[in-house]
């Protein structure tokens, strides 16, 4: 299985191709609704052109924002899936510097101003989680936070106490999801389970 991975932050590329100017603004976007804020937000309505992609997951969208159809939008997507990035968002914004660039130097200056911009862009992997809830009385709670926190990429909070115990919810890597389980039953002897979310 190949590792998808994601922008830690905003990153900027900035190039000058015969006299235009062409500013590549990359981020992480959680859903569409996201991507959507997201190319709202770094268009820059004074500008020639803002020619955008996104992918999350199998969905994804692109825009030539009035470039010759093909021509930017769909590089800019390929920048993306070329470094293996996934919920990520570019917007490529050009001001027109009187110089024709034809399609294939659109194509080139798109699809390369995005490229520079995500290559040199912080990364970090994509996991997969899945969340559940553990019913645990008094006695095993402490032990159970704090055994249950320390596995590397668990998150654990209270949800709510009952009359005996409390009510945990548990984010986990879907990867860590048996181990978790495990190490749930061998500390409470059995007495908690965890019900994981479908």
């Amino acid at each position: 299985m190949v590792a998808r991975l994601t922008l830690v932050e905003l990153a900027i590329r900035r190039q000058e191709i015969k006299k235009s100017r062409f500013i590549a603004v990359a981020g992480p976007v959680a859903d569409e609704a996201a991507a959507k804020d997201f190319i709202a937000a770094q268009s820059d309505p004074a500008a020639n052109h803002n020619c955008w992609a996104w992918r999350l997951g199998q969905t994804y969208r692109f825009n030539d924002d009035g470039e010759p159809g093909g021509t930017a939008g769909k590089p800019i997507l390929a920048a993306i899936d070329g470094q293996g990035l996934d919920r990520v968002a570019v917007v490529v914004t050009r001001w027109f510097g009187g110089v024709l660039l034809g399609s294939g130097g659109l194509i080139r200056a798109y699809g390369g101003t995005a490229a520079l911009c995500l290559r040199e862009a912080e990364k970090a992997a994509l996991i997969e989680a899945i969340s559940g809830t553990v019913s645990c009385g008094f006695s095993d709670l402490t032990l159970v936070q704090a055994r249950l926190s320390a596995l590397p990429g668990v998150q654990v909070g209270v949800q709510a106490f009952t009359d005996s115990g409390a009510i945990l919810s548990v984010s986990a890597p879907i990867s860590e999801a048996g181990g978790v389980e495990r190490l749930l039953t061998d500390l409470t002897s059995g007495r908690s389970a965890i019900r994981w979310n479908e």
